[in-house]
């Protein structure tokens, strides 16, 4: 095509579309159908019943969960095979072993754990007296949990909560240890001090 050839084409379009109806008048008025819909009340998506039968399961899931741990507390606390822990000091030593498929304690954790053991003995007597007791209480709360993990997965070996709740504890004593060392190591570095 042209110059002239779209010259006429675009003045035979600009004409056809001038032709075309601007509006568009429905079949029928909607107003009436639209306004009702807009000024009507919301509905509530769940029925009473719903709310009820949740509610009651709710309580009733609540309930049985908490009676079924208080059976388990108090039998666990009538068994007489169930060591008691005294109030002497706890002595941990950690050792290398593998708790089922995933998790390993060997020479290179022992090797760490006893490398940060040895700076957190010396960093723990630089704080002050109730910092000192409050980190001591915590590390002692730690490793009884430990032992007690321990007594657990000797009688579950194969339970995988217990042997990820070991895991997490051991980093928990670890962490505790590397942020005593830490904090006194940066307040060292200070220079404003």
């Amino acid at each position: 095509m042209n110059e002239k050839d779209d010259n006429i084409f675009a003045d035979e379009l600009v004409a056809n579309a001038a032709k075309l109806q601007t509006t568009a008048e429905p079949e029928r008025d909607l107003w009436p159908e639209i306004e009702q819909v807009i000024s009507a009340p919301l509905k509530p998506q769940r029925s009473a019943w719903n709310t009820v039968w949740a509610q009651a399961a709710a309580v009733l899931l609540l309930v049985g969960g908490s009676s079924g741990l208080t059976y388990l507390t108090m039998t666990d606390a009538e068994d007489p095979a169930t060591p008691v822990l005294g109030t002497q000091n706890l002595i941990f030593e950690p050792v290398s072993g593998s708790f089922g498929s995933q998790y390993h304690l060997g020479p290179d954790y022992i090797d760490a754990r006893r490398d940060v053991a040895g700076r957190f003995d010396v960093e723990l007597e630089n704080l002050s007296p109730e910092a000192r007791q409050e980190v001591q209480t915590n590390i002692e709360t730690i490793r009884r949990a430990i032992e007690d993990i321990n007594h657990a997965l000797a009688q579950e070996p194969d339970n995988v909560l217990l042997q990820e709740l070991l895991i997490d504890t051991y980093r928990d004593e670890l962490t505790l240890m590397i942020q005593v060392d830490g904090i006194n190591r940066s307040a060292m570095r200070r220079g404003d001090i």
